[in-house]
């Protein structure tokens, strides 16, 4: 992968479906200046997260990089636990993303079957990963470009709305940007400021892809910083630019309770076609990140195996440098994901969309904690700092603010009813995944085999740390 794909897809792994179609409704709930400031202490946690994570990925760019961090750093149990919830974030994903595209191709084609289109799409995001890798990034390239001009036409135009320049309805002059204060700052009070840090959390999720590809990319240590530096810079500019555009033209007790502000203000200025345009955009958002998740997913499993917890033949990799077992296996895990939001939605749906919730957060813990203790690991066998080819700045401080700021976001669900139970399903799911893979440490020591810690044999001692 060259710097434009590595652009692209940390930019396509965030903006989905969460932008486009939620961001009405977290106004609603919020209030203008509240969503607005919660993006922003979002858009910080997660730069200071990348920045963590650029340090370790440009120092070993590994492929599926944060598990083997966590494995490395933190300990094999922890490695063990943030790959199964990662790859578990990327699988329910999945499943639900071919739902919401077959529900969109059923607006257009009302007579047709979901199922038909959901199927579709499975073939054709397979064969998107299947490919090659550059593939895989050629396809995420147009994807997210589509994305990105959507959201760069709707705060251009949302811009000339908000200034008069561009007539809008239901306004005789200017709105410029009352809407923001009118009912004052937080209308729901400053609480609902912290239950929608949650879902922006969640929604961020996806920036760190970047580490995920860190072994597939051409100059690591030029293209991953590039990517990182850009990351806070990008996500104001698109999430925070597009929240103050919706903010400014839709009063916030209408937004998101109908249809996406996106279409609302695309019709108020008398774009023709708005809704059609805006369903073609969500449905590539949506393409985008079943695409994303899949070799996310896929690339989990594959380092699980390259590092021996789970059969070595995972990690094999066909003459065009796929791994297809993993592949399929993660396809199938999507597949029973979006089987179990048919059949079992209330019981067995719910707690693993609970838990795929709260796992991106934990894997930003494990990012933070991992830098920590990498750093400290690279001092005692007598590097410098100035050695380092990506320093994560203002160390310790920047890790630790980044998993404490990480960790409130998972205590104050405790505040919010509606979100509650993801931290009652967590917990017993986290001290699952240690018991399965202490368990098996057990039975393979008693029955005389050892893990298989991968180690270049090019490389020194040092450099395998």
């Amino acid at each position: 992968m060259t710097a434009r794909h590595l652009f692209m897809i940390s930019l396509g792994g965030v903006i989905g479906t969460g932008l486009f179609l939620s961001s009405g409704y977290t106004i609603h709930e919020a209030g203008p200046i509240g969503t607005i400031l919660a993006y922003g202490i979002g858009a910080v946690v997660v730069y200071l997260v990348m920045l963590c994570l650029g340090e370790l990925s440009v120092a070993m760019p590994q492929t599926g990089s944060f598990h083997v961090y966590a494995d490395r750093f933190i300990g094999h149990g922890t490695g063990f636990t943030v790959a199964i919830l990662y790859w578990l974030t990327w699988t329910v994903a999945l499943g639900s993303e071919f739902t919401a595209a077959g529900l969109i191709m059923s607006k257009w084609f009302p007579h047709s079957p979901t199922w038909i289109w959901s199927a579709l799409f499975m073939v054709v995001i397979f064969v998107s990963n299947a490919m090659s890798v550059k593939f895989f990034a050629n396809t995420e390239f147009w994807f997210s470009s589509i994305k990105v001009i959507a959201i760069i036409l709707f705060i251009i135009l949302g811009g000339l709305a908000i200034f008069g320049a561009i007539h809008i309805k239901g306004y005789q002059h200017a709105p410029y940007f009352s809407n923001l204060f009118k009912d004052g700052l937080f209308p729901n009070g400053f609480k609902a400021v912290f239950t929608t840090m949650l879902t922006v959390n969640f929604a961020f999720s996806g920036t760190e892809l970047i580490g995920v590809t860190a072994g597939e990319t051409k100059d690591p240590e030029v293209t991953l910083p590039k990517a990182i530096h850009t990351t806070l810079f990008r996500l104001i500019i698109f999430f925070i630019g597009s929240i103050t555009v919706m903010s400014a033209l839709i009063p916030w007790q209408k937004a998101g309770v109908n249809q996406s502000p996106f279409v609302l203000v695309f019709n108020s200025i008398g774009l023709p076609f708005a809704g059609d345009l805006m369903n073609f955009v969500v449905l590539t958002a949506i393409l985008s990140a079943a695409n994303s998740g899949l070799y996310a997913s896929t690339r989990m499993l594959w380092s699980l195996a390259n590092e021996g917890t789970i059969p070595l033949k995972v990690a094999q990799t066909n003459r065009r440098g796929v791994p297809m077992l993993a592949l399929c296996l993660s396809m199938v895990g999507g597949i029973l994901a979006l089987i179990s939001s048919v059949v079992a939605a209330s019981t067995v749906y719910l707690v693993l969309v609970s838990i795929s919730g709260l796992a991106v957060v934990i894997v930003w813990m494990a990012i933070a904690i991992s830098e920590i203790n990498f750093r400290k690991q690279w001092l005692k066998t007598g590097h410098t700092v100035s050695e380092l080819k990506f320093k994560t700045p203002w160390y310790p401080v920047v890790p630790w603010v980044a998993f404490i700021m990480c960790l409130l976001s998972c205590v104050l669900i405790v505040f919010d009813p509606t979100q509650r139970p993801a931290l009652f399903y967590m917990v017993p799911f986290l001290i699952l995944c240690y018991a399965v893979y202490y368990g098996k440490e057990a039975w393979s020591k008693h029955h005389g085999s050892t893990k298989n810690q991968y180690v270049n044999p090019d490389k020194s001692h040092e450099d395998n740390l």
